[in-house]
């Protein structure tokens, strides 16, 4: 007798045009905002969390990594690369997609775009790091390097903590140009300056989110003012820094997930024992975080598998709310599931079905 299985339900797919959508319709300051508090209350349960550093495939021009992680519940995946040239040839430098599947059966429930939504992610990330870190009434903050990922970090910014002065830059000024052009009207003083030097100087926060895969030195000493809080976001694979090695060693240094940030982040070119504190602790009340007003603190972010994880939930259940997406088969359906060559076996005859079907005695 064959197993009386139910179905497996469809996968709900949020494709590209989909993910658009949604957060055309949701608003984009209120996707950061409620990506941001999703990972803030998923950080409050880490210790329910089979967390690993992702795996990554380096080669002569980029990176591409699968980041896994699983609460009793939910296991999740992204997909993502990391290529710098890729704009030359018109492509993004970063692509994405996620999965979320049952972890009681391994079934597949949602299969979601990520590309836009990292971008969200990483820019509620940085948001809730400096919330919680950044000295309070901070108004003004440098943003340097100003492409694909600005726009979002400049809104997260101003919507979650309230700045509003902009001093921007790139060795690209077309980059800040188009950055801008894409923030005027949004309630914010910009500013572009000629060097790195001048748009940090006097600034509360300093944003760097450059993309070349390099140990470059985009913040120096020299250019760090005490109560300073630095929100690093693009070092984040061996190989990559940000931010000068006297820089950390002035600071006091948060991370996500020390094991993953001990190999990809900024802390890469400090010995093994540098002291570094995982911001969960903070924002459970475990580690005061910032220590007085003249401290300095740097968020080593490199982007962990949690926020990823909080944010596919986040566009999953707002998918649902405006009824978006789409079921796709994307397991196939045996009648018997340990039969599953039986799914290759070519259909029956039109006669030999109806032969089949018709009562005893009724066939000719």
């Amino acid at each position: 007798m064959k197993n009386q299985n139910r179905r497996l339900p469809g996968t709900l797919y949020l494709g590209a045009r989909d993910m658009i959508r949604l957060v055309q319709r949701k608003g984009l300051s209120a996707c950061i905002a409620g990506v941001a508090e999703r990972i803030r209350r998923d950080f409050l349960r880490w210790s329910e969390f089979d967390k690993s550093a992702r795996v990554a495939c380096h080669s002569r021009d980029g990176v591409i990594e699968l980041m896994p992680i699983a609460d009793g519940r939910d296991f999740a995946f992204k997909y993502v690369n990391g290529h710098p040239r890729n704009t030359r040839e018109g492509l993004p430098t970063v692509m994405a997609f996620g999965v979320l599947a049952d972890v009681a059966t391994g079934a597949p429930r949602f299969l979601g775009e990520l590309t836009l939504t990292t971008a969200i992610r990483t820019a509620a990330m940085s948001a809730l790091a400096a919330r919680a870190l950044a000295r309070p009434g901070s108004r003004s903050m440098a943003l340097i390097g100003n492409g694909a990922q600005s726009e979002f970090q400049a809104l997260a910014f101003r919507n979650l903590l309230g700045i509003r002065e902009l001093r921007l830059h790139d060795t690209d000024a077309a980059a800040s140009a188009k950055l801008a052009a894409n923030l005027a009207g949004e309630g914010l003083r910009l500013r572009v300056c000629r060097s790195t030097a001048e748009a940090v100087h006097g600034a509360d926060i300093v944003t760097t989110v450059t993309a070349d895969k390099t140990n470059a030195t985009i913040l120096v000493p020299e250019m760090i003012e005490p109560g300073m809080h630095v929100n690093a976001v693009g070092g984040d694979c061996p190989g990559k820094t940000e931010l000068h090695a006297g820089v950390l060693s002035r600071s006091a240094v948060f991370v996500e997930f020390e094991p993953q940030t001990r190999i990809e982040g900024d802390i890469q070119q400090m010995p093994g024992d540098f002291p570094v504190t995982e911001l969960w602790r903070v924002l459970a009340g475990l580690h005061p975080g910032r220590a007085d007003a003249s401290q300095v603190t740097v968020f080593d972010s490199v982007g962990f598998a949690l926020e990823d994880y909080s944010a596919l939930c986040f566009m999953r259940d707002a998918a649902a709310e405006l009824g978006l997406g789409e079921a796709i088969e994307l397991i196939p359906q045996a009648e018997d599931p340990k039969d599953l060559f039986g799914l290759l076996r070519p259909p029956a005859p039109v006669a030999a079905r109806a032969a089949e079907a018709a009562p005893a005695g009724l066939a000719a």
